[in-house]
């Protein structure tokens, strides 16, 4: 015989486990929409690298067994902006 409030356990346990399932299904949608772009240099061969060497640059291995390839150009690193000074106070 079941008591009002072992329904009531089972009922939030059921609960719970629902929630669970429904977030856990949504954090998964939303690493896959962060996931980046390819990169657009990718797969390019020499020519058609030196010819977006705007966003482009051609690597050449020194050592190893690795072929060249084409790769996106690193963007500069970002200055630390100058700290705020304020005026001294008298």
């Amino acid at each position: 015989m079941k008591t009002p409030g072992m329904l009531a356990v089972t009922a939030a346990m059921a609960t719970a486990a629902g929630l669970l399932v429904l977030t856990h299904s949504g954090l998964a949608q939303d690493k896959k929409a962060a996931a980046p772009a390819a990169s657009p240099c990718k797969g390019l061969d020499q020519a058609a690298c030196a010819a977006k060497a705007t966003d482009c640059q051609w690597i050449a291995p020194k050592k190893g067994k690795q072929k060249p390839y084409c790769r996106l150009k690193s963007k500069p690193a970002k200055k630390a902006a100058a700290p705020k000074t304020s005026p001294a106070k008298p």
